[in-house]
């Protein structure tokens, strides 16, 4: 008896499966339509979504060459005119990096005298800031020794240009320490002009070493800055870190006006693809919807037939949500394929880097696009399974 069972179940899904590609494949016309109209929907949402996943660490790269996002320096009431030291430097690099990849770069700011006036001079590693501020406009060269780099407001008011010499004096009352060069004027040829247009731009650049020398003295570092690959949130734990080791005797500050840029920027793009997914989810359900309605109604006589020879609601109702299922499946399958080379176009031309796949933003795809198919053929099924068998044979 079991084996009799187990032969009828057989049989039964033997039957089935004939039933469904039958019907799938004697109407292809129709199986096309909502295969497409999974195909568009899947197409979609997985190109804006892997673009919205892409895209927040993108921009964030972005964001990075426009100069730094956290800003680190001594604590108010401490001895700040020693400046940062360099192991204090390191440790704090130490803490950010092992958080998140970053860039940074470090200044020691002095108050020197150029024709009689006091100008902000800054001692730098130009490699460093050079890489951490990849937006600036330099005309000429970045600061050698014997040459330094001047803001476009400074170098403008002073009438200086690249190629000229200026004349750099240090006050004997500033030197705190003893060496070559303080208090003493020192001549520097104008590498090159730096436009940035802010306040960088009021400020003249020189190699560390040269500073060093100007002034007779080597001291810490006034500001670290540095340009960290993480988002607004992450940035602000990693300040958090820092800031709760008071006895380090720095701070740290997220900079604003490059953090909220980019949180905004980010936040456009999601509710957009919110958006715009809710609109093809809509389609998609609509257009699925209308393609079962339409195979529902071509299929009526043979729904009335069947239900007549003892087919039951229950398995004409199960074999109509596979064939929706297997439209979806293929929909899906296909448009995340399509979905995946639109996105990776799109990184390309608006990035210039490539996209990798995401086997479960695809897997999502493809199940989203299979159960759109089957709710949307719930109404259109539910009316196929409630065929009077006795009317439909009576219309023939």
């Amino acid at each position: 008896m079991a084996a009799d069972r187990h032969k009828s179940h057989m049989t039964n899904t033997r039957m089935f499966l004939t039933m469904l590609f039958g019907a799938v494949f004697r109407r292809r016309g129709r199986a096309l339509m909502a295969v497409v109209a999974s195909l568009v929907g899947a197409a979609t949402l997985f190109c804006l979504a892997a673009v919205c996943i892409e895209a927040p660490r993108q921009i964030n790269q972005e964001m990075r060459s426009y100069g730094a996002n956290l800003v680190v320096s001594p604590i108010q009431g401490d001895n700040r005119s020693a400046g940062i030291e360099q192991g204090m430097v390191d440790h704090t690099t130490h803490m950010v990096t092992a958080k998140a990849p970053a860039r940074y770069a470090t200044y020691r700011y002095e108050t020197v005298q150029v024709n009689a006036g006091a100008r902000v001079m800054a001692g730098i590693h130009p490699d460093q800031v050079r890489q951490l501020n990849r937006h600036w406009s330099v005309e000429g060269s970045w600061p050698r020794p014997g040459s330094v780099m001047v803001g476009r407001d400074l170098a403008d008011s002073l009438g200086l240009t690249t190629g000229k010499r200026m004349t750099i004096g240090y006050p004997a009352s500033q030197v705190t320490g003893t060496g070559k060069g303080g208090g003493q004027g020192r001549d520097f040829r104008v590498g090159g002009i730096v436009d940035t247009g802010g306040p960088e731009d009021r400020i003249i650049y020189a190699d560390l070493a040269d500073l060093e020398l100007l002034t007779g003295a080597k001291r810490g570092t006034d500001v670290i800055e540095y340009s960290v690959n993480t988002m607004t949130s992450g940035l602000k734990t990693i300040a958090a870190s820092i800031n709760d080791m008071t006895s380090m005797g720095v701070k740290a500050r997220p900079v604003t006006r490059i953090t909220a840029g980019d949180s905004h920027t980010i936040a456009m793009l999601q509710s957009l693809f919110w958006l715009v997914s809710v609109v093809v989810l809509v389609l998609t359900f609509v257009g699925v919807g209308t393609t079962m309605a339409s195979i529902v109604s071509q299929r009526r006589s043979e729904i009335g037939l069947r239900k007549a020879l003892g087919a039951s609601s229950r398995g004409i109702a199960m074999e109509f949500l596979a064939e929706s299922a297997c439209y979806g499946l293929a929909g899906g399958l296909i448009g995340t394929a399509l979905g995946y080379g639109f996105a990776r176009l799109l990184c390309l031309s608006v990035f210039q880097r490539p996209l990798g796949f995401n086997w479960w933003l695809a897997l999502g795809t493809v199940l989203l696009s299979v159960a759109i198919s089957m709710i949307a053929s719930i109404r259109p099924v539910l009316r196929a399974s409630r065929i009077d068998p006795a009317l439909v044979l009576r219309e023939e």
